[in-house]
């Protein structure tokens, strides 16, 4: 299974200001993300489930939280802990015929799991914006940039880790 993290983040590293993006949308980022991540399993937290559940991304999502809970959406599962995402993540995968996990986020999602990703797509939106949400400081020697798209209101960098063939 390949776990790859998607997020668009300002030059300030944020990603989020009250669960919401601090920038005007950018319709060419969520067109290409809701692509990429259409036929997979997802993984984010209870709060950013919530706030996309009229528009939820995936086939499946996995929400991570501390308390258990049942939700009124069919393709969502609950995991009390990384490793039960992980685990979760992986069966879905297989189910649905995929290999790919996204980790969609907030911010405290994308810290718990930036030690297990194997890429990162990420969309570099211009600008530094207030927030409270924001993603991880990663080393940038242990990463590998294969390839930076530019597209109008934003650069989508792909990266891989050094250690992921």
């Amino acid at each position: 299974m390949q776990l790859v993290s998607v997020a668009a983040v300002a030059e300030n590293s944020v990603i989020g200001a009250d669960g919401e993006l601090p920038w005007d949308s950018i319709p060419a980022d969520k067109e290409q993300y809701r692509a990429r991540v259409a036929d997979s399993p997802v993984t984010l937290g209870r709060r950013t489930f919530e706030s996309m559940l009229d528009d939820l991304p995936g086939r499946a999502q996995v929400v991570l939280s501390r308390t258990k809970r049942e939700y009124d959406v069919e393709t969502a599962h609950h995991a009390g802990s990384v490793e039960a995402a992980l685990e979760l993540g992986t069966e879905l995968a297989a189910s649905l015929g995929t290999e790919t996990v996204y980790v969609l986020g907030g911010g405290r999602i994308y810290e718990l799991f930036q030690p297990r990703v194997d890429r990162m797509l990420l969309s570099r939106v211009p600008g530094e914006y207030d927030g409270d949400a924001y993603y991880p400081n990663f080393a940038p020697n242990e990463w590998l940039l294969e390839r930076e798209t530019e597209h109008e209101g934003f650069t989508l960098e792909e990266w891989r880790h050094a250690s992921t063939p």
